[in-house]
């Protein structure tokens, strides 16, 4: 295996299923739950865009072929993003640990330290921010797929919503966690709005997506 610096990166980009998560059962400290969380909503956006795929595709759903085409393109992007996401979120918890282990015995030495935990910290906090952002954009997307996509592929919608909200239900511990450790109020309260607006929009869209699946 190679070594920390490397894996990260590596996550997704060549490693199987089961070696990612033998990589984020070990005692290495990144990837870890950011890594974890993005790869749910991109399992959720894959869902999405199987979905709008099996149903594009069929004489019977001819109707709703444009917004299916424009789910798929969409989940896909999305997919991509949020792969991506898995690797950065690795990246920004190593800048962090390497903040918090820079020398702190003189005062200048502390005060440099301090503002690189800081940079490091908002750095770690916008990742899981995009991932949130990227799972709401998921769920809008399944919602859609569960109430016009092919019938016979419905739970899939129904479980890709859930990954999806399980994304961003965990992002958000993520979010909040990082924010407890960051000094400026005005930041915090910018990023904590916008968590609550994520959130929000992102129940709304579960709950479209598993009234359509039960029709």
């Amino acid at each position: 295996m190679n070594t920390e610096a490397d894996a990260a990166p590596r996550a997704l980009s060549s490693l199987s299923v089961a070696e990612f998560a033998e990589l984020v059962a070990s005692e290495q400290p990144a990837p870890a739950g950011g890594s974890a969380t993005a790869l749910a909503g991109a399992l959720g956006a894959a869902l999405a865009a199987m979905v709008a795929r099996l149903t594009a595709g069929r004489a019977r759903y001819a109707d709703d072929r444009a917004e299916m085409i424009a789910v798929r393109d969409e989940a896909d992007t999305l997919r991509g993003q949020l792969l991506a996401l898995v690797a950065a979120d690795a990246r920004a918890y190593e800048q962090v640990l390497d903040a918090y282990r820079l020398p702190q015995e003189t005062s200048s030495q502390r005060a440099r330290r301090t503002g690189a935990i800081q940079t490091a910290l908002r750095r770690a906090t916008e990742t899981p921010l995009a991932v949130a952002g990227a799972c709401r954009d998921v769920l809008t997307l399944t919602a859609i797929a569960a109430a016009h996509g092919n019938r016979n592929t419905t739970s899939d919608a129904q479980a890709g919503a859930w990954l999806a909200y399980a994304g961003l239900q965990a992002a958000a511990i993520n979010i909040r966690t990082n924010l407890t450790l960051i000094h400026e109020t005005h930041y915090r309260g910018r990023v904590a709005d916008q968590l609550t607006e994520l959130m929000a929009d992102g129940a709304a869209a579960l709950a479209r997506a598993l009234e359509a699946v039960n029709e």
